[in-house]
């Protein structure tokens, strides 16, 4: 049985940090992108960023670039957020998710949409104040 478990979220000022991680068990997640996903209230899920199995290929939405870095250690099935200089905007739970598709396994493309991952966890709650 996959499970993905999301931990590190919380209550932060703006301006402050924060890192999130994901415990991937159940399999070993082997050649598969990675990727951070939120959704705030009303809203619909949204793509955060991306990470290729190797870790050397990335990919972030534009209003996170600069401030956020995806990070993953496969020995250990983990995979992180480390998000910086945070704003009320990004306030949202914040999803891991794993795609299994072979598409990714090279890096030259990532996934970035909801229906592009195939295991998801439960979700951590950031809350940024002003």
């Amino acid at each position: 049985q996959v499970q993905l478990v999301e931990s590190g979220g919380g209550l932060v000022q703006a301006g402050g940090s924060l890192r999130i991680s994901c415990a991937a068990s159940g399999r070993t997640f082997s050649r598969s992108a990675m990727g951070w996903f939120r959704q705030a209230p009303g809203k619909e899920r949204e793509f955060v960023a991306t990470i290729s199995w190797i870790g050397g290929s990335t990919y972030y939405t534009d209003s996170v670039k600069g401030r956020f870095t995806i990070s993953r250690d496969n020995a250990k099935n983990t995979l992180w957020l480390q998000m910086n200089s945070l704003k009320p905007e990004d306030t949202a739970v914040y999803y891991c998710a794993v795609s299994e598709s072979s598409l990714y396994y090279s890096g030259r493309i990532l996934p970035d949409r909801p229906n592009q991952y195939d295991y998801w966890g439960q979700g951590t709650q950031v809350t940024v104040s002003s």
